[in-house]
């Protein structure tokens, strides 16, 4: 279609339309077909062909079986005496984000146990990187070359992509050097793929991405790094427009760390939080799900020294919302040490604001617990309780499976601190105090932490 004009009911009518941004590509020939091989051609040298060497240890299964403990069956059966080693190969991809120093970004999973990394150029130039520093909980890897006349990345400010925000992926999937593929931004904010101990806020997109991809750069049309292409969701193995990437701002902030420590060192609030459920809210008279409860402050850390305390709720960090547990465990642990926090809080319904400082981990002690008696209430059939060490609540000593306690959510070694926010240090007191509740909002230790869980 000609541009500026519709065809509308077997007439070419003219209508004015407003003159469209400027977009990375230009013509590239006489009917104006437009392209992107302007933009390609200014960022594919800055995105590396990986290759690493390495070994591992491979145990036969076999050699668990007790027979085999005995060195005169392990040699008539020609076991070996101990684990083999295997070498590995890998090929990834990765992006130069400082030329001068010689600075790729890659994945953690890239590099992972490489005895040799080959970093290989699109000018075919060869170089043996040196690792600066790897972190697996954000899967971010920070490799060096000693290389002249290289082309960097600029990174972009990740925050402000946004679902339809086109990109294009460039890597060497299945070996493939310098492929491109494009799509665009499908959503952010994505998390619970794969590890859930990792650092997750991964962009996703339908970009094609496959094996070989991982550690490649995901660029906007102005030719900006938002992401590392990561991980793919697939049950065969290849592209079905499912993949994610590591956000340019984390892969920033571990870079920073690593450069200067060579590993991260991640700060803690010391909290333990909850996401807020509607029945959750309603007990605690909220006007909203928005932001995460706090069950539990850590004594010394720097939420206590702050003035943090327990039935709090944490909107935001430095101005960026919080929705989740996640969402916090990412700002605050992708922060350094030290680095200063205002965050927002509503306290008994009123809102404040907070200022905090980055601070170290601090371990929780574990508690334990004793004997049991049973507890007379609907919902509470099938568990047992006993008093806690030191008087510090009610332990649940035992559940039977299926039963109307097991299916409240409560589990063996909990110990109840308040029923309906009100404190318990004795199984008589637990008995008083759920007596008639059709609602029952306990305060729980587990393990390490603190819950609280509704019980209708």
């Amino acid at each position: 279609m000609i541009p500026g004009f519709v065809l509308a009911a077997g007439l070419l009518c003219t209508i004015p339309v407003q003159a469209p941004a400027a977009l990375p590509w230009q013509a590239s020939d006489a009917q104006g077909v437009p392209s992107l091989a302007p933009l390609l051609e200014k960022i594919n040298p800055a995105v590396v062909n990986i290759a690493t060497r390495g070994t591992t240890e491979v145990r036969n299964p076999l050699m668990d079986h007790p027979m085999f403990e005995d060195p005169f069956f392990r040699r008539f059966f020609g076991m070996p005496d101990g684990p083999q080693v295997q070498e590995t190969q890998s090929l990834g991809s990765g992006v130069i984000v400082d030329a001068r120093k010689g600075y790729i970004l890659t994945n953690a999973h890239v590099i992972k146990g490489a005895d040799e990394i080959k970093v290989n150029l699109i000018d075919e130039r060869e170089f043996t990187a040196k690792v600066i520093g790897a972190d697996e909980e954000t899967d971010v890897a920070l490799i060096q070359i000693s290389a002249k006349n290289l082309t960097e990345l600029a990174l972009a400010d990740s925050d402000k992509a946004r679902p339809g925000d086109f990109v294009v992926a460039i890597g060497n999937p299945f070996g493939l050097r310098h492929t491109v593929t494009s799509g665009i931004v499908s959503a952010t904010g994505r998390s619970g793929i794969g590890d859930p101990d990792s650092f997750q806020d991964y962009i996703q997109t339908d970009a094609s991405i496959n094996p070989g991809n991982s550690g490649g750069a995901l660029v906007n049309f102005q030719g900006e790094l938002i992401g590392l292409n990561s991980a793919i969701l697939s049950r065969s193995g290849g592209n079905i427009g499912i993949g994610f990437a590591i956000p340019s701002n984390i892969a920033r902030q571990v870079m920073q760390q690593l450069i200067q420590y060579g590993e991260v060192k991640r700060g803690r609030l010391g909290v333990v939080v909850q996401n807020i459920t509607p029945d959750l809210a309603k007990a605690f008279g909220l006007n909203s799900n928005s932001g995460v409860l706090v069950a539990q402050v850590q004594p010394g850390s720097a939420a206590d020294k702050a003035g943090i305390k327990a039935e709090d709720v944490i909107l935001s960090v430095n101005g960026r919302s919080v929705q989740s547990y996640r969402d916090l465990r990412n700002t605050i642990g992708l922060l350094r040490v030290g680095d200063k926090l205002t965050l927002e809080i509503v306290r008994d319904g009123k809102r404040q604001v907070v200022n905090a400082a980055v601070g170290e981990a601090i371990e929780l002690a574990e508690s334990a617990g004793a004997a049991s008696t049973a507890i007379a209430h609907p919902k509470l059939e099938g568990a047992q309780f006993a008093p806690a060490e030191e008087g510090a609540g009610v332990e649940v000593s035992d559940i039977k499976p299926q039963s109307p306690a097991a299916r409240t959510g409560l589990r063996p070694g909990d110990v109840i601190t308040a029923v309906n926010r009100r404190p318990i240090r004795t199984v008589d007191e637990l008995k008083r105090a759920v007596n008639g509740q059709d609602t029952l909002l306990l305060t729980l230790k587990r393990g390490p932490g603190r819950l609280f869980l509704v019980i209708k």
